[in-house]
């Protein structure tokens, strides 16, 4: 049986040759490898479309999901018609999807997205052929993903943002935060706050999954977080920490997630006051980055700073040390103001530097959330870290630039980053402000 998420469609792009596919009446379709992928030809028999069907079955199938089909294809003469549905594959063939399409004689994709109605795991996707006379359409490829960024991220129904627009629907900065803020895909952020950590991991996880999109996560419950700075806090122990990060990993499951991991941690580990402590810190990130790796759906990214902290030889060998040959991936500016083409410039030459140690192949995302002005101010001079004036929302979640594999909303606009710089009163690290998102909307 396919599976639930990602790829759901066996052999899609024909490299085992029609292995997992079906065809209908052998004497008014037939299919077969063909230079272009695979050649589905219908006869003068086939006088409906419905006659010359084929297809694959045993597709999963959920209430509430939401689906991409996309395939390339041409036909032996323009005007074809080929009708395509994603639907129950037994009585009564209720479809979730159902288009006709007119194909021409050159390579042509076609991409639909569809929530299903659907709960099944007897689901099929078919194609049906009959023109009433011969007809060859040559398949690039076919596929139906869910739970992939195809879909999209997901959007956190209960972001702080979303908090307080619940709490605070007539104020007048509630729309400007709604449109700007609250309805994009960003990170959840979870730690030592979480008193259920692995149950409070599978409820949003599961939430996502249904929603057949991918939720973005960043884990913060390092032992000794932030170095005792303004984020201060974390697990209590080594041990403590270890245990945390396994209750993480169980309520991931086995599901599609983006994690990144423990920002700043890295890139603070040599300013740990001794030895055993950085040596403690190394040792920690090493276990939460192969307990992550052993999750084959979990992209995880460990943390490697920015690109005005460290070099990148230093920031390589330090993510070495925390483990990065388990994940092959790494995060670049989190709750930084980097513009978009610096942090990938410094992703750039960390992964460079990270090859040249012995670690290839490594990728990177990059925290677009807050850099839309980049980190300089009006006289040239980078800004604080901490609630800098005059920053604006960067580039929603999407796919990536400039060597990023995507550009991630990590540290969540409006998010405190601690008592300091423009922050009004009573506004400590990871409380939500409307005056400091409201700043972020405006650029001032």
């Amino acid at each position: 049986m396919a599976g639930m998420y990602g790829d759901l469609i066996d052999n899609p792009d024909f490299t085992d040759g029609t292995a997992s596919w079906w065809a209908g009446d052998p004497a008014m379709v037939t299919i077969a490898p063909g230079p272009g992928g695979m050649d589905a030809v219908a006869t003068t028999d086939a006088l409906n479309l419905w006659d010359a069907p084929f297809g694959q079955d045993n597709i999963v199938l959920r209430k509430g999901a939401r689906y991409t089909l996309s395939f390339t294809a041409r036909a032996s003469q323009a005007g074809a018609q080929l009708r395509v549905q994603v639907g129950l594959g037994v009585d009564p063939w209720t479809p979730a999807l159902d288009k006709t399409v007119t194909l021409g004689m050159s390579d042509t994709s076609f991409v639909y997205t569809f929530v299903s109605d659907l709960d099944t795991a007897a689901g099929q996707v078919s194609f049906q052929m009959g023109q009433a006379s011969p007809v060859t359409i040559t398949f690039a490829q076919i596929r139906l993903t869910t739970s992939t960024i195809r879909e999209g991220f997901y959007v956190d129904p209960d972001s702080n943002a979303a908090k307080w627009l619940a709490a605070n629907p007539t104020d007048g900065r509630a729309a400007k935060i709604r449109q700007s803020i609250a309805r994009r895909p960003g990170a959840r952020w979870f730690g030592d706050w979480n008193t259920t950590i692995q149950t409070d991991v599978d409820a949003y996880v599961a939430a996502a999954a249904a929603a057949g999109q991918v939720p973005i996560l960043a884990a913060y419950a390092m032992y000794w977080r932030d170095n005792g700075g303004e984020s201060s806090g974390g697990a209590a122990t080594p041990e403590a920490y270890k245990a945390w990060v396994d209750a993480f990993v169980a309520g991931l499951g086995d599901r599609p997630a983006i994690v990144i991991v423990e920002p700043d941690s890295l890139a603070q580990a040599e300013y740990l006051p001794t030895p055993e402590a950085r040596a403690t810190r190394y040792e920690l990130s090493t276990y939460i980055a192969q307990a992550l790796a052993a999750r084959p759906r979990v992209q995880a990214y460990l943390d490697a700073g920015n690109a005005t902290w460290l070099r990148p030889v230093q920031m390589a060998a330090q993510l070495i040390r925390g483990g990065v040959a388990a994940t092959r991936r790494i995060a670049i500016g989190v709750s930084n103001f980097d513009s978009t083409d610096i942090s990938c410039q410094y992703g750039q030459q960390v992964v460079a530097a990270l090859a040249a140690a012995g670690v290839p192949g490594v990728t990177f995302v990059i925290d677009t959330a807050r850099n839309g002005n980049g980190a300089m101010d009006d006289r040239g001079q980078h800004v604080d870290y901490c609630n800098p004036a005059g920053r604006r929302l960067g580039v929603p979640s999407s796919i990536g630039v400039g060597g990023a594999e995507y550009l991630l909303w990590i540290k969540y606009p409006g998010d405190s980053d601690g008592q300091c710089g423009i922050a009004p009163a009573d506004t400590p690290a990871g409380t939500f402000s409307p005056f400091l998102a409201e700043r972020l909307i405006d650029g001032t």
